[in-house]
């Protein structure tokens, strides 16, 4: 029976910002096993392309075996005047091979502000 609720975990993204705190590649794989032997569902590994780090962690995670959890990226929409094809970040997400990525997709100020009534 599939559960309920699904959890998705952001601490190697989110976690990993905080004062201090600079976790290796091996440090979040680490913590990923931790993580996957608790039964989170999706693990967010990072930003791919944000740093070296990161990549390498996708790259280790890439060819481990999980239990329950997928592996997953974080990073934005192709940006402005850029065909997705030809954007960078799009590339480092295919390059990473997260089992599913999370794209945000953001709004400039005068966006939002002219679609508020």
């Amino acid at each position: 029976m599939k559960p309920e609720i699904e959890l998705y975990d952001t601490t190697l993204r989110d976690g990993s910002q905080g004062e201090g705190i600079n976790f290796s590649a091996l440090d979040k794989l680490r913590i990923a096993e931790k993580l996957d032997a608790f039964g989170i569902h999706y693990i967010e590994g990072g930003w791919p392309g944000s740093n070296p780090k990161d990549m390498e962690f996708f790259s280790q995670a890439a060819r481990r075996k999980w239990k329950h959890a997928l592996i997953t990226a974080f990073s934005m929409t192709r940006r402005k005047a850029i065909a997705v094809e030809n954007d960078d970040l799009m590339r480092q997400i295919l390059e990473a091979e997260p089992q599913l990525s999370l794209l945000s997709a953001r709004a400039g100020f005068s966006m939002c502000t002219r679609f508020s009534a």
